[in-house]
């Protein structure tokens, strides 16, 4: 479970690190009493569950409470990566001297919980590091003890602290390690940590990130967050409403499969043989004809997407079933765009019967069906070139 900006900064509060003075508004007039409120320039961040807002225009300045209203009005109802905007956190904007970067985070390959830490902090850390890896400092945490106190100052020491500042940097680590443990948490970072001109440590952004698998757990901040912690974008999220597993991708060939390796697999074909996937579209085991029918008809209505792949490889599922799920949604929506169908497994032949019956063209190699779809979306985009042209012409 994904946690928003605003979310993530009240558990760091609980823990005694100090955030920015400010809160959510939900319309132009909120955040300007907000703004009003705070009597200072604020900081107007858009709540979306996106990385690197402020490089997509998600980050926005104010210096006058007069300016607010107009900056929100266009932030709410924007989209940033396909994610609506229907909140923005209105903050204080901090008077900074310098920007840090901490985490506290999984490392998979090293079966190790790390501390993250650079004295460099802000949007364009990830590059910073990737061409400086000496900038990052690496410690490791003892999961048995949790990191220490004296763990923490040694990594602040690290980062070329010393006196006060070392032991408040070093106690901000701690309060992230224990909010780490204590939330079954994959993720908990703070970035930037910033130092004001007036020498006091806040957290100007944060991320946290929960084990979906230790939510049973964590029911308080199911109920609290659970509704708003989602990276679902609209259309995923219409979907999901009909049971559909969905994920959506940028290409024009939609793919729907039953199984999410056999999916993924298609994905890869379509790509290799120079098409694009639009989608990852799992049906699921034991898929119903009705199944196949919402699926269909779901990804037919993308307008992006001008060739439909059907891979199905039945064991539970049956594929007369699916072959009845495809031919009824055809006929039930007037579909009219290509699909190519690979089609094996249980009532194979019975399902290749009323494919053949409808004419609708099917392959036994998912090699040869994902060829074929990404030869008719390469002719379908010559065509498009050519009425262009001409239209350019005329």
């Amino acid at each position: 479970m994904k946690l928003q900006e605003f979310q993530a900064k009240s558990i760091l509060l609980k823990y005694g690190i100090q955030i920015p003075k400010g809160r959510v508004a939900i319309s132009p007039e909120e955040a300007r009493k907000i703004a009003e409120e705070l009597k200072k320039p604020v900081a107007m961040k858009a709540q979306v569950l996106v990385g690197g807002r402020g490089k997509v225009g998600g980050i926005k300045f104010a210096e006058f409470p007069k300016d607010v209203k107009k900056v929100v009005s266009s932030l709410l109802g924007a989209s940033l990566d396909g994610f609506p905007v229907r909140k923005v956190l209105v903050e204080e904007k901090l008077d900074i001297l310098k920007e840090l970067f901490v985490s506290v985070t999984l490392d998979r390959g090293a079966r190790k919980v790390l501390v993250l830490a650079s004295r460099t902090g802000g949007v364009d850390v990830e590059t910073i590091v990737e061409r400086f890896p000496e900038k990052l400092i690496k410690y490791p945490i003892d999961i048995r003890t949790g990191l220490r106190e004296f763990e923490g100052r040694v990594i602040a020491k690290k980062l070329g602290f010393s006196g006060e500042q070392c032991i408040a940097i070093g106690n901000i680590i701690k309060k992230l390690s224990d909010i780490y443990f204590d939330l079954d948490a994959e993720l908990v970072e703070i970035n930037p940590l910033v130092l004001s001109k007036s020498n006091e440590l806040c957290a100007a952004d944060a991320k946290i990130i929960i084990d979906d698998n230790a939510l049973f757990r964590h029911q308080d901040l199911v109920k609290e967050f659970g509704p708003e912690a989602s990276e679902l974008s609209d259309e995923e999220r219409l979907a999901k409403e009909q049971d559909l597993i969905y994920v959506e991708l940028d290409g024009n060939i939609g793919v729907i499969g039953n199984g999410a390796g056999l999916v993924m697999a298609t994905l890869d074909l379509v790509s290799q043989f120079g098409g694009k996937p639009a989608n990852f579209l799992d049906l699921g085991g034991g898929t119903s004809t009705e199944v196949v029918i919402r699926a269909l008809k779901f990804i037919h209505s993308k307008p992006n997407v001008k060739v439909i792949l059907i891979n199905v490889f039945a064991g539970i599922t049956r594929c007369d079933e699916v072959a009845r799920g495809i031919v009824t949604a055809i006929k039930e929506y007037n579909i009219q765009k290509p699909i190519t169908v690979r089609l094996t497994g249980t009532n194979e032949a019975e399902g290749k019967k009323i494919l053949e019956e409808n004419k609708t063209p099917f392959f036994d190699s998912m090699f040869e069906a994902a060829k074929k779809a990404v030869s008719v979306a390469k002719e379908l985009n010559e065509l498009k070139k050519g009425h262009d042209k001409k239209i350019f012409a005329l």
